[in-house]
């Protein structure tokens, strides 16, 4: 799977703002899919997984609330609606796939990057 993020940008604190992570090359409904992202000088982290019917999605703590995990199977594309948006939701952001649950993650993404002004 070859997947492409796009949708990142610079946006005010309190805005909001949609990112797409795109797949082609495989059956995008055949997989997990999660958005991590990667603050400068932090460790990646977890931010929302969702399975592969779009039918549940788990989120991190940090986002919970704020964020909302969707994908259309038929476009082939995951989304993260982002709301409320904080400085401290400055990263890159990641899209991945995973085949298989409890396993690493299979494909991933080449990164968007949002950042949130105070």
């Amino acid at each position: 799977v070859q997947l492409q993020a796009s949708g990142g940008g610079l946006v005010q604190a309190g805005d909001s703002l949609r990112l797409s992570c795109a797949a082609s090359g495989r059956t995008f409904s055949d997989y997990s899919m999660s958005w991590f992202r990667q603050a400068p000088g932090k460790e990646r982290e977890f931010v929302v997984g969702i399975t592969r019917s779009g039918g549940r999605t788990y989120y991190g703590d940090s986002v919970e609330g704020r964020f909302t995990a969707s994908r259309d199977n038929t476009k082939n594309t995951l989304y993260l609606q982002m709301n409320s948006l904080k400085p401290e939701d400055t990263a890159v952001y990641y899209c991945a796939a995973r085949y298989r649950a409890n396993t690493d993650y299979d494909y991933w993404g080449q990164g968007t990057r949002v950042t949130v002004s105070s």
